[in-house]
């Protein structure tokens, strides 16, 4: 095809197409379409059938390969009402022009932008506990002893089912791989730490804690990945109250380290734990209300020490009103935000083992004080060089060297967010009261003829 004429003709469900070599190269050299420029074509077995004189047969649905053949010409996404979007991401999955249609769908996300797309019900009512977003824009949801797994195209799959153990944490590896941590139940011995396929709910592996050449029952609590050298840490609580962060390889399942809790801290039972990769230390925070004594520390497995810390023990000036509740490292990798009960923000200093919070009243959202019957407390999440943070039904935006606010998102239905998480593009809030979670997308850039 590279060497013949420029036009192109194709016979899908019986419906006559004619386009360019040009049209067709937008599509990429890794789509079926793109690929029909390579010389090595004709030489494979292709999936379409090659018809007399230079047409290509496919035997799909014609209607949504007008509308991919349209995109691919334009760069816009125009759906008609007859086709449904379902089928059409389907068939996209088929020529491989799925990052084409959200590439279209959605532009490059930015918090100020955000626009809400969609809400998903539940499964079970004010029992919420995590949601977590995929690196493709799909999302799980755990509550309970379930975690929902949905797709980009927010269509659900199997449900991963943990037979009545609590979850605790939840995580995506990869688009195929989701990581959940499960709390024992009593005099059963079943908590612990299971790999599972997102697509099947299928249990893949689970991961054990050993010592002494013995295997250990465990409550595993909140995770966290390191990309760099395919590793995976979870806190780690054993039957006799013994804490500690376990350390797994991501492609064997073998545990690799583990590191026990020194005296005056509270690694095991965390509330959040996050890999730094420019320091090659995991940040540890175990906060209110977990415990009353606040404590978050960087650990370095190298030298088996914690190498930073910070604890509000002892500090009783304003306490009540500055108590922590969600601390994120920022990614600069110099500091770590907090965040209290009035949305204030606070900034600790990495490089100094001497500072406290530094509070900054003018990142705030709301001049009041959190409910005392409200079960959701503030989260936090930073992408793209700005700064997230939920408070009740609604998630602040900052921006700016001084994390000012500068956009608020907000949807009526479901009351307040008791998590949120970003990724593949996507903002997912999750609501407490219905269980019900929302999509924000940044809409695409207009296109300038």
């Amino acid at each position: 095809m590279a060497k013949g004429s420029d036009r192109v003709r194709f016979i899908v469900g019986g419906k006559i197409f004619e386009t360019t070599t040009t049209t067709l190269a937008s599509a990429g050299r890794h789509s079926m379409l793109g690929a029909l420029l390579d010389d090595s074509w004709n030489l494979r077995q292709p999936a379409a059938g090659v018809g007399v004189g230079g047409e290509y047969f496919i035997d799909r649905n014609p209607a949504c390969f007008a509308v991919l053949l349209d995109l691919l010409r334009t760069g816009e996404l125009h759906v008609p009402p007859k086709v449904p979007e379902r089928l059409l991401y389907r068939e996209a999955l088929f020529y491989g022009l799925l990052d084409h249609v959200r590439a279209a769908r959605w532009g490059p996300f930015d918090g100020n932008l955000l626009r809400p797309a969609a809400s998903v019900a539940g499964r079970a009512p004010g029992d919420g506990t995590a949601i977590r977003a995929g690196p493709d824009g799909g999302c799980c949801v755990a509550h309970g002893s379930m975690v929902h797994v949905y797709d980009w195209m927010l269509e659900e799959h199997r449900p991963i089912s943990l037979d009545y153990q609590q979850v605790n944490d939840v995580g995506y590896l990869d688009t195929q791989s989701i990581v959940v941590t499960a709390r024992e139940r009593l005099g059963k011995g079943d908590g612990g730490m299971g790999l599972f396929c997102s697509s099947t709910g299928e249990l893949r592996h689970r991961f054990r804690v050993a010592h002494d050449n013995q295997v250990k029952s465990f409550t595993a609590g909140a995770l966290s990945f390191s990309s760099s050298d395919h590793t995976i840490f979870s806190s780690c609580k054993g039957r006799c109250n013994e804490y500690g962060i376990g350390v797994w390889d991501q492609n064997t399942g073998q545990q690799v380290d583990f590191f026990y809790e020194p005296p005056g801290c509270l690694l095991g039972d965390a509330d959040k734990l996050q890999w730094l990769d420019g320091s090659n230390c995991l940040m540890v925070a175990t906060l209110f209300p977990r415990t009353d004594n606040c404590f978050i520390g960087l650990l370095d497995f190298r030298e088996k020490s914690v190498v930073w810390s910070w604890s509000d023990a002892g500090i009783t000036t304003s306490l009540d009103e500055k108590r922590v509740l969600h601390a994120i490292a920022m990614e600069d990798g110099r500091s770590i935000c907090v965040v209290n009960q009035y949305e204030d923000l606070g900034f600790m200093d990495l490089r100094s083992n001497a500072g406290g919070v530094r509070w900054s009243s003018r990142s705030r959202l709301m001049n009041r004080k959190l409910p005392a019957e409200e079960s959701c407390y503030p989260k936090l999440a930073a992408h793209g060089g700005q700064l997230f943070s939920s408070m009740n039904d609604s998630i602040s935006v900052f921006c700016g060297p001084e994390w000012v606010l500068t956009s608020s998102l907000r949807r009526s239905y479901g009351g307040s967010i008791c998590d949120f998480s970003i990724g593949g593009d996507r903002l997912f809030a999750l609501h407490s009261d219905e269980n019900v979670f929302d999509v924000w997308e940044t809409p695409p850039s207009p296109i300038i003829y």
